[in-house]
């Protein structure tokens, strides 16, 4: 499989075919992708909420009603739309449960290799909670790498993809008692398949070119 052609062929769907549903086993394969991406220390500072039936769609498409209209169909006649939430501060228990798990998948050879895991994701978390006071900025780049991890794996097997910045986050995070639980909600991806009348299906790709986006040295 030519994963550059795939990522020449992917393009961000603007209509969905509201008939056509995407295959349970494909949609396991999206949420591995996703739960396997890579993020600083290993932090994991994210949460996924997914919708495939109509009443759990309408719920996020709340959120695009309060403001953003022109994206709510894009949620409603989507096969699946996944909400890619942030943990907004460092939780204690959150980064026990990730060195508790390391440590069950054997990450660690010994009693020594577990505790340098550890102070070194506390050194960047600390890093950023007390030095640099960025948290949120620093996580939410987190879920944007399994927000590419997401985007690039949809496309390797034939599955659309909408990426949305545009929607009222406050009314999403209450919909979905995300800042209950410490997320934030950041992005939200529908998935499924181009339906005819979406008109960036016939644009064509347009990148800058290699000379302007490459410097080698």
């Amino acid at each position: 499989m030519d994963i550059v052609s795939k990522a020449k062929q992917r393009y961000t769907v603007k209509s969905y075919d509201r008939e056509r549903k995407i295959p349970v086993e494909i949609v396991a394969q999206l949420q591995e992708l996703l739960r396997f991406a890579p993020s600083s220390v290993n932090s994991q500072p994210w949460h996924f909420v997914i919708a495939s039936t109509p009443e759990g769609k309408e719920r996020i498409a709340k959120a695009a009603d309060a403001g953003f209209q022109y994206n709510a169909a894009k949620i409603r006649d989507a096969s699946h739309v996944i909400v890619l939430a942030t943990r907004v501060a460092p939780s204690d228990e959150h980064l026990a449960a990730v060195l508790a798990q390391e440590e069950k998948d054997g990450r660690f050879v010994n009693e020594a290799a577990k505790t340098s895991q550890n102070a070194g994701r506390m050194s960047y978390t600390n890093l950023h909670r007390f030095g640099q006071k960025d948290v949120p900025y620093w996580y939410e780049k987190q879920t944007y790498l399994a927000l590419g991890n997401l985007l690039l794996g949809a496309a390797m097997l034939d599955v659309g993809a909408t990426p949305m910045e545009g929607f009222n986050a406050e009314v999403l995070d209450q919909e979905l008692g995300l800042r209950d639980k410490g997320f934030a909600a950041t992005v939200i991806v529908s998935l499924g398949y181009s339906g005819s009348e979406d008109f960036n299906a016939k644009l064509p790709k347009s990148r800058l070119a290699t000379e302007v986006v490459f410097t080698e040295i």
